[in-house]
């Protein structure tokens, strides 16, 4: 079987040799196209630091890694900057959205830099906005959105591309319940519609219920692995019961799940 990502005993060290800190021991992982991949763990763990290294923002120090039977090690220079304006992209906890820029012109982003002609742009920016139910909105500025429209605005620039895998990192962190809950729909509807691989870190046991798949990191290890076999609150149960045995490894936020905007 092919997979779109997978590591071979990844490892992470930083400091000097002999002295350094194990941030990432030896992490075998392997996500299939189109799964929905949560990654959970205490602070520290090395969650942000595997997101950083999978995405190509870091490198590690040893292991293999590869994209699509790719070895991402002997990707450099131009062709490295290929690859990752046309198969990754990202979703941020802030939005990270230009403030001079209409969400619609923010969305178009990554197109008009990679100098697509302006009607397929149109074109396309129509598509994932409608798909994110930001038609009524193109011509805000970002101070003018709500959060949840930020976020799904940073959504849609993310899926513009119409990337192979998209990384999401605590991207609900700085939503109210309601816009978390919106958010999260639309991520599932974009992975199953359209086969998208969403990988996203996250400490919100809530958010995570969304996902298929939770691989749980402790201590730079992968710790414990989860699918989902039944439906979203029972998966949600699931994750609280592992988190349970992981200090610091989810956060519930002091509120009943089933009052964070979607029961199924």
């Amino acid at each position: 079987m092919s997979y779109v990502i997978e590591t071979k005993d990844l490892k992470k060290v930083y400091g000097l040799k002999g002295m350094g800190l194990a941030v990432l021991d030896g992490v075998n992982l392997k996500v299939e196209k189109g799964e929905f991949l949560g990654i959970m763990g205490p602070s520290g763990a090395g969650k942000t630091t595997l997101l950083n290294i999978i995405s190509t923002i870091d490198e590690p120090t040893s292991g293999g890694y590869f994209f699509e039977g790719k070895d991402m090690k002997k990707i450099k220079g131009r062709e490295l900057a290929n690859f990752r304006k046309s198969k990754i992209s990202f979703i941020f906890q802030d939005f990270n959205l230009l403030d001079t820029m209409s969400a619609q012109d923010n969305i178009a982003l990554p197109l008009a830099l990679s100098k697509v002609n302006h009607t397929e742009i149109i074109k396309r920016v129509n598509e994932v906005a409608g798909f994110l139910g930001l038609k009524d909105h193109l011509d805000k500025y970002p101070y003018q959105l709500s959060g949840g429209q930020k976020q799904r605005t940073a959504a849609a620039r993310a899926l513009i591309t119409s990337p192979s895998v998209i990384f999401a990192d605590e991207p609900t962190g700085a939503l109210d319940s309601r816009s978390s809950a919106e958010l999260l729909q639309c991520l599932t509807q974009l992975n199953e519609e359209t086969k998208t691989t969403i990988i996203m870190v996250t400490h919100d046991a809530f958010a995570a219920s969304y996902c298929r798949r939770i691989m749980f990191i402790k201590d730079g290890k992968i710790h414990a692995k989860l699918d989902k076999n039944g439906g979203r609150k029972e998966f949600f149960q699931r994750i609280m019961d592992m988190g349970a045995s992981m200090n610091g490894a989810i956060d519930y936020y002091a509120q009943k799940e089933e009052n964070r905007g979607d029961s199924k």
